[in-house]
């Protein structure tokens, strides 16, 4: 497996790409087992924002590793997909409870056009095997995506303890950091539920001189 590397814009400037990558395309090209997201959306969430459009980094874990959901952006899913929408619908409930607005639109892309880089720090996922690419190396794109994103204030969304964990040397005092337990079914309500990330963030934002994201359908 080789990846096109044309979409990454400046995002290609990291290490990674040249120090790290070549050895999880070769793991990849011997992993026989269907892996998602396709291989032209592996990089999708830093194709669709570039370093200096970033406002909002919501970190994912590994992408979703049921047929036809995983996008390449964390928890977003295609709008043909059709099924159970488990961490996806949670965030839903949330943006409802907290904005008072329904959004029905599964695909995220437009809060990626907006400066919400949405990540997974796993960007790749047998069928079937959730975290299966767990050693393959991909967090150390997340580190060189977080220190690239050092140079100025943002607001991080840092949804259960592995986001927390990747995140733990993002400055707090610089930064707007909400850490809340992660929007799945099994953790929802333990925290995540109630804690308006998307009305506490575009208050930031606003007192930061930048324009709100419309979490809503566009």
């Amino acid at each position: 497996m080789k990846f096109d590397l044309r979409r990454l814009g400046d995002w290609a400037d990291l290490p990674f790409f040249t120090e790290n990558l070549p050895r999880i395309e070769s793991a990849l090209t011997a992993d026989k087992r269907v892996i998602f997201p396709p291989q032209d959306q592996v990089f999708a969430a830093l194709e669709m924002t570039q370093p200096d459009d970033v406002k909002v980094v919501i970190l994912g874990q590994d992408p979703y590793h049921t047929p036809g959901k995983a996008d390449g952006l964390a928890f977003s899913i295609t709008r043909d997909f059709g099924g159970r929408l488990d961490s996806l619908g949670n965030i839903f409930k949330e943006m409802q409870s907290d904005l008072a607005l329904t959004r029905t639109r599964t695909d995220l892309g437009d809060l990626a056009d907006q400066g919400v880089l949405l990540l997974n720090t796993i960007l790749t996922v047998p069928q079937g095997k959730a975290k299966g690419h767990a050693k393959l190396g991909w967090q150390e794109l997340t580190s060189q995506v977080l220190a690239r994103l050092a140079d100025r204030p943002r607001a991080y969304l840092l949804w259960g303890t592995p986001a927390q964990k990747v995140a733990q040397d993002v400055d707090a005092h610089q930064n707007l950091k909400i850490e809340t337990k992660h929007p799945s079914p099994l953790s929802a309500y333990g925290g995540f539920f109630g804690s308006k990330p998307f009305s506490r963030t575009n208050a930031w934002l606003q007192a930061q001189g930048s324009p709100c994201i419309n979490w809503g359908n566009p």
